[in-house]
């Protein structure tokens, strides 16, 4: 499987490629967005890391005009330490993943190991529809189905479903869901969450499917198999 690492900082982009190398991986890099968005379109990866802050064009240009252009690869975005603003951006760009600054090779190669097995396939990804017993995420329509039948939300409830569905399996802390629901400024509480991800439920439960969107105590939510979760 072929991995492209594109990482400005020639230190950490040579431990990367290192780690990926031998966890079994054919590696290229980039060390900008121009070297970045010329390989995405012009080679075949299984799975892309990505840093957001690259020089010339940035990270997020490169990642929206990958998938403007079809691009399905899983991309795995490194962004700044306590930035949810870079995260919200990197998710709503098309990004599978994200890990923060500082962090350990192994981690990296850990998350991107994640992204592959939940594509399934060499060349396959969950960008396009993320599928979950009946229910049905399309993130390039921003629709909701449940058995085939679109399932009418609020955007604040289709912003928490889509960032689920990202990631299937993941759990999010309410504080990621906040700031990806309400921006990264929103000051008010975490546990406003609890009462949309409780109406979510229900227009879910109602359209027939129950469970897919599970609590993990102490932590957060996360979208799981129908009927899988409670």
């Amino acid at each position: 499987m072929r991995v492209l690492v594109v990482e400005d900082e020639a230190a950490l982009r040579a431990q990367l490629a290192d780690a990926l190398t031998r966890a079994g991986y054919a590696v290229d890099s980039a060390p900008d967005g121009r070297r970045a968005d010329f390989l995405g379109h012009t080679e075949d990866y299984d799975a892309i890391v990505l840093d957001l802050g690259l020089p010339g064009v940035d990270g997020l240009t490169v990642l929206r005009a990958w998938r403007d252009a079809g691009m399905s690869a899983p991309v795995l975005v490194l962004t700044a330490r306590g930035s949810w603003s870079e995260k919200v951006q990197g998710i709503d760009a098309g990004a599978d993943d994200y890990v923060a600054k500082p962090f350990s090779p192994r981690e990296v190669v850990a998350r991107v190991q994640a992204l592959l097995r939940r594509a399934g396939a060499p060349g396959t990804s969950p960008a396009a529809v993320t599928v979950a017993g009946t229910l049905e995420v399309d993130h390039f329509k921003r629709e909701v189905r449940v058995g085939g039948r679109p399932l009418p939300l609020t955007p604040t409830e289709l912003k928490l479903i889509e960032a689920l569905a990202r990631a299937p399996g993941r759990t999010f802390t309410r504080e990621e869901l906040v700031a990806r629901a309400f921006g990264p400024d929103y000051e008010g509480l975490d546990r406003t969450i609890d009462t949309h991800v409780t109406n979510l439920r229900r227009k879910l439960e109602r359209g027939g499917c129950r469970h897919v969107v599970a609590t993990v105590h102490g932590v957060g939510y996360r979208l799981a198999d129908d009927d899988a979760a409670g």
